[in-house]
């Protein structure tokens, strides 16, 4: 509370604890959806459709990652050219 105050970002005590109430509306609104995907994904891995992550698996997203990352790049320079 003091560091919030001191520095400026909020001014008053008041202020302080509204802002920690807001971020915990704001939190428990969020929970429900949250577990929701949890459940989901509980059910898509007892249904084996999960993958196993492993260090080939992150490797092999990463790239993926790159290689649409540079395709787009690449796209948005040839529209570029072609205006």
């Amino acid at each position: 509370m003091r560091q919030a105050i001191e520095s400026g970002r909020l001014h008053r005590p008041e202020d302080v604890v509204e802002e920690a109430l807001r971020l915990w509306e704001e939190r428990e609104r969020a929970r429900p959806e949250i577990l929701a995907v949890l459940d989901a994904a509980e059910a898509s891995l007892d249904r084996g459709e999960g993958i196993e992550v492993t260090e080939q698996s992150m490797r092999e997203l990463a790239e993926g990652v790159k290689h649409r990352g540079r395709a787009r790049l690449e796209a948005g320079s040839l529209l570029q050219r072609s205006q």
